[in-house]
């Protein structure tokens, strides 16, 4: 079978911490199910929070110690892989029986990551992607991935993967996705800008396959009772975005703005062969012979305990 439906979940953080997302998120399983998804696409940063317009008290040289405590609020309020959280997404995907690409805010023993989970409806949590360069002041606040976790899972509607934010603008990182035969793109982001939208067209068209991006929406501060430095209080945080787009750039749904809610779209995974008749950027259309790509992906430690092996000691 070639046709399925896929969705991005277009949502914002919930100001009063990471439960009340979780509820928001949860909020959605009877609309998932009834629109018959098989893959559904949330935000970056959904759960954990994007903090827009924070500083964490941080100026060229040194930090205050009021920036000490809202990063440790901050970490706070990340998930696990393991947690809680964790096993109320893994349920949500069993009940609708959907594939969920959730981005999230990982929390680790020594550090934070903006990451992207993936949960399967038969296994839970089946892979993550840790976003590889957190873009200006993020690096304040989040560590940096590693080639080993760049996934690329088996769902019912295709090898899915998920590239965050402005990775898409890293066209190395884009030659390695398209080169594991990727069929679903998955772009979490909090980007709100037109340019935006066509990126996404132009990487459905230049990789061949199906595009789903889902964007935060976040109302005025006004709204949600927070306030944010050197912004309008009146003005939407985030105004949303979410888009589905065909192998050859076709805006199958959206862009979804202004509001929340599930974009879905009906897709023919037989329009990748298609549309990779004329161009196939891993295949037909490359030159080996000119251009090589070399990807490192095995896991980076900066500690490892070697021990000796007591089998090849003389007997």
């Amino acid at each position: 079978m070639s046709k399925h439906v896929v969705a991005a979940l277009q949502l914002g953080s919930d100001p009063r911490g990471k439960q009340a997302t979780l509820e928001k998120i949860l909020s959605y399983e009877d609309q998932i199910k009834e629109s018959g998804s098989e893959l559904v696409v949330l935000p970056e940063g959904l759960l954990g929070s994007y903090p827009k317009g924070e500083i964490f008290g941080t100026y060229l040289g040194y930090r205050l110690d009021e920036g000490r405590e809202k990063f440790c609020q901050y970490f706070k309020n990340a998930i696990t892989d393991n947690g809680p959280e964790s096993e109320e997404l893994a349920g949500l995907s069993a009940r609708t029986g959907a594939s969920l690409v959730v981005g999230c805010i990982e929390q680790t023993q020594h550090a934070l990551f903006c990451a992207a989970f993936f949960y399967d409806p038969e296994k839970g949590l089946v892979g993550k992607h840790r976003k590889l360069m957190p873009t200006a002041s993020e690096r304040l606040i989040w560590g940096q991935g590693d080639g080993s976790y760049m996934p690329v899972v088996e769902t019912k509607v295709g090898r899915a993967g998920a590239v965050i934010c402005w990775e898409n603008y890293m066209p190395l990182f884009r030659a390695y996705m398209y080169s594991q035969d990727l069929e679903i793109y998955c772009a979490p982001t909090v980007a709100v800008t037109d340019i935006w939208q066509a990126s996404m067209r132009h990487i459905a068209h230049e990789g061949r396959c199906f595009v789903v991006s889902a964007v935060q929406y976040l109302p005025p501060p006004e709204v949600l009772g927070v306030d944010v430095p050197h912004w309008d209080p009146k003005e939407e945080l985030m105004r949303g975005g979410s888009v589905i787009i065909d192998p050859q750039g076709n805006v199958l749904a959206g862009p979804l703005y202004h509001e929340e809610g599930l974009l879905t779209a009906e897709i023919d995974t037989d329009d990748i062969v298609r549309a990779r008749y004329d161009l196939d950027v891993s295949g037909h259309y490359a030159r080996p012979d000119v251009f090589k790509l070399v990807v490192d992906t095995r896991r980076k430690l900066n500690v490892e305990k070697v021990t000796e092996d007591c089998c090849c000691q003389d007997k």
